[in-house]
């Protein structure tokens, strides 16, 4: 079924915008078919769809969109990419013989940074940290758009009882190789109006969360913080791992995003959590907690370059220079939610980046400078949680190899403090020994 030619309108129309990069690409589009109510769920499907077609391949596209008439050639070859060249409306002759030609282009013989679709600066750190060849099969994995991926919550559903009812939908899902509560479901069917997703039995989650909700270890009745929660996707499945027991708190500086925790706890069933807004890291809030805490999460602010099959703007968006400024935010951050930690306690640090200067040396740079703590081998902490993956002292989950987001994380153990021997004691032992 061909789209309406004013789809190509609307597609130039709010690529335009985006294109600008003063905002989140979602952001943007959600404004915009707010303001254009008319558009049905297929019309707007595909324009989503188009748009994050020429993100992702916008290196590529804009060589050959020219310029003129370039926006809307962008937009034309997006919505190729997406919905395919037979489902677009109101093209010219012109047109239509300029996205054959396109076709025609075999993109495995241009260079490599070309094929990568990243930005320079980019493409020279992956190069860098990785080499050439898997930064070429790196960025076509990230160029690549996201499954959609489930948490059952453990609290209301088991994992075969949902994969049963979303088969009644009737929709495909099959159990992640990682994460022993996800569900990958194929194609990208609405949930919203599903009871399951009404209930709280499931909720939308990358199966690299639901892998670092896992390795935090949370228990039974532990207390336990969330200290960068955000809208709490990682707060309700460790709330869940607790089973509804001990104190969860999730802390974030943001009422905004804590304000979207509220419908997804209500939904949840858990009772555990506590949302608490802080104003920086070393609020009075926290300091309330210093060494009570048996787990802490710090899925810290990062670059969010592992995240790009899902926001393929933000390599577009974001600049070296705010990667350098992050490292030192990280670090302040870690150093502010140690101090929560009681003897023994285990500390989590997360992101959703792939640059080592925001994940290995911010760690390595923690450890030198807290003596207090040790690193728990990544291949210990997997074990500990029957989670079948191959890693070394860290945790590094990457698209192409993994399927994922790209996700890194450490676990840091706060060492158990020898209390000395009480002076008298001391003596009395002396006198004893004479």
């Amino acid at each position: 079924m061909r789209l309406p030619p004013a789809i190509l309108a609307n597609t130039e129309e709010v690529l335009r915008e985006i294109l600008r990069f003063s905002a989140p690409a979602d952001t943007t589009l959600s404004r915009y078919f707010k303001d254009h109510p008319r558009l049905g769920g297929r019309e707007r499907g595909a324009i989503a769809e188009g748009v994050y077609a020429v993100l992702r391949n916008k290196s590529f596209f804009t060589d050959f969109a020219g310029s003129g008439n370039g926006m809307r050639r962008l937009a034309i070859l997006g919505l190729a990419e997406a919905v395919g060249a037979d489902s677009l409306g109101g093209l010219s002759e012109e047109e239509v013989e300029f996205l054959a030609r396109i076709k025609q282009i075999d993109r495995t013989l241009m260079p490599a940074q070309k094929r990568s679709n990243l930005p320079d600066w980019l493409y020279e750190k992956f190069v860098a940290q990785y080499g050439e060849e898997e930064t070429v099969t790196l960025a076509e994995a990230l160029n690549q758009p996201a499954p959609l991926d489930l948490r059952v919550n453990s609290i209301k559903a088991t994992r075969d009882d949902v994969m049963n009812e979303l088969a009644q939908a009737p929709i495909a899902a099959e159990p992640m190789p990682f994460a022993p509560l996800g569900l990958r479901v194929h194609k990208k069917p609405s949930l919203q109006n599903l009871p399951l997703f009404k209930s709280g039995a499931i909720e939308v989650q990358d199966e690299g969360s639901q892998v670092l909700s896992q390795i935090v270890g949370a228990k039974r009745g532990e207390m336990v913080v969330d200290f960068c929660a955000g809208a709490g996707g990682k707060t309700l499945a460790l709330g869940a791992l607790m089973r509804n027991t001990g104190r969860l708190y999730a802390f974030d500086v943001s009422e905004k995003r804590l304000a979207k925790l509220k419908p997804r706890l209500a939904r949840s069933g858990l009772s555990n959590v506590h949302p608490v807004q802080i104003a920086h890291e070393r609020d009075v809030k926290i300091k309330r907690l210093a060494g009570k805490v048996d787990r802490v999460l710090v899925d810290a602010p990062c670059s969010g370059l592992g995240t790009l099959r899902r926001n393929p703007d933000v390599k577009w968006r974001q600049k070296p220079e705010a990667v350098t400024e992050m490292h030192d935010k990280q670090i302040a951050i870690l150093d502010g939610a140690a101090r929560l930690l009681k003897g023994g306690g285990r500390l989590v640090y997360a992101t959703c980046s792939l640059l080592d200067e925001e994940n290995d040396r911010v760690v390595e740079q923690f450890l030198a400078a807290h003596d207090d703590f040790e690193l728990v081998p990544m291949s210990k902490v997997l074990a500990e949680q029957k989670i079948d993956l191959e890693m070394g002292d860290y945790l590094k989950l990457l698209p192409h190899k993994h399927q994922t987001d790209g996700f890194f994380a450490a676990v840091l153990e706060r060492k158990k403090m020898v209390k000395p021997v009480a002076p008298a004691a001391a003596d009395e032992a002396d006198a004893e020994e004479e």
